[in-house]
């Protein structure tokens, strides 16, 4: 790194309760601290595929308070001040804002670069099936990300049509960072109908927006007073409470009432439709997959068509394509096909493969009957 250029910091963001993970999946241990693929959480995961590139004195985390004190447990030699708990779910832009605004406070308390950083933002809850590949592809853009007025995003190289996912449609080739290649972004497309989807596939053009994201912090809060003003006074006003005291009450005070908006609708949109923007995205053929749901574990999983997954000993007779999660119970099945059954100590749940996206409205019915299962 040069003189010219800030130190870079990573932040994490997880803060989201994965209700399609239910009955695993609870408000105090969501799916981003679970062991939901592999021996580690999600979270943990993800903070060892991003070690090699910063010292964990550079790693932030945003969450929830009543996950605050299970992420720190799991993030050993991340600084307890760097995780930040919201007192309220107001979405991706304010929690992005209030990791840079504690970034640049650090910084500036610091005497380092005038305050600034430059700054990856990273979801907790991803599969990355090749952590070498994916680093790289995170230098370049950390690379790119380093200029001033610069903004670079991931793009995920589609495999199907899919309708549960933004896009992000390329423009002209620029110039390689760091030996990968880089396309300008032309637009930012919001989750398409299946014949949209189709068409976007078919054009080679679009890629998946995976909500991974890299810029200055000084270029972001530029940004942001342009497009979410009231937000950055808000944030800027709270942040002059950080280290003291008073940070405390100004955070449950001021932070309930921020815009709750993604960063996508918040600024990525807008500053794409600039004319001259200067919005990058790299594809990322890494093997990822969000694991948005039991249907998508079981893809993972499974190492050929119609395999039966189970996370402890089972028989299956006549049976294919299941997920069987009860690592402490033997499992029989017999003549079922593409179910996906979870057992928890006080749940059971039982659903086709093809509907495990719903699995999210019997955590509404729940939250709605006021049961003590979540």
């Amino acid at each position: 790194m040069n003189a010219a250029t800030p130190e870079t910091h990573i932040v994490i963001l997880a803060g989201g309760r994965g209700t399609r993970f239910w009955p695993r999946s609870r408000t105090r241990a969501p799916k981003q601290l679970l062991n939901i693929v592999g021996k580690q959480t999600m979270l943990q995961q993800t903070m060892n595929r991003l070690a090699p590139l910063v010292p964990l004195s550079r790693i932030w985390v945003v969450t929830n308070a009543e996950q605050m004190k299970a992420v720190r447990r799991q993030l050993r030699g991340v600084p307890g001040r760097h995780v930040l708990a919201e007192p309220a779910g107001r979405n991706t832009a304010a929690a992005i804002t209030l990791a840079a605004a504690h970034i640049r406070r650090e910084m500036i308390s610091q005497q380092k670069s005038g305050g600034d950083a430059v700054m990856a933002v990273l979801p907790a809850d991803h599969f990355i099936a090749q952590p070498a590949k994916y680093r790289k592809i995170v230098r370049a853009a950390l690379q790119l990300a380093a200029r001033p007025g610069a903004l670079a995003v991931l793009g995920i190289p589609p495999s199907r049509p899919e309708t549960g996912y933004g896009y992000i449609e390329c423009g002209p080739r620029q110039p390689r960072s760091a030996g990968e290649p880089v396309y300008a972004a032309r637009r930012f497309a919001e989750k398409p109908s299946l014949a949209k989807a189709r068409r976007y596939v078919a054009s080679r053009r679009y890629l998946w927006n995976a909500g991974m994201f890299f810029w200055r912090v000084s270029t972001f809060f530029d940004n942001l007073a342009k497009y979410l003003p009231k937000t950055q006074a808000a944030i800027l006003q709270l942040a002059g409470t950080i280290g003291t005291r008073r940070y405390e009450a100004a955070l449950r005070r001021i932070y309930p009432k921020l815009e709750n908006i993604s960063i996508d609708y918040a600024l990525l949109e807008p500053v794409s439709r600039e004319p001259h923007h200067a919005i990058s995205v790299l594809p990322a053929d890494v093997g990822w997959s969000d694991i948005g749901s039991w249907h998508s574990v079981y893809e993972l999983l499974a190492k050929s068509a119609g395999e039966n997954v189970s996370a402890g000993r089972f028989l299956a007779i006549d049976a294919a394509g299941n997920l069987l999660w009860s690592p402490k119970k033997f499992v029989g099945a017999i003549g079922i096909n593409n179910l996906i059954v979870v057992d928890t100590p006080d749940s059971l749940l039982i659903c086709s493969r093809d509907r495990a996206q719903e699995v999210g409205k019997i955590v509404k019915w729940l939250e709605s009957h006021g049961a003590e299962l979540l």
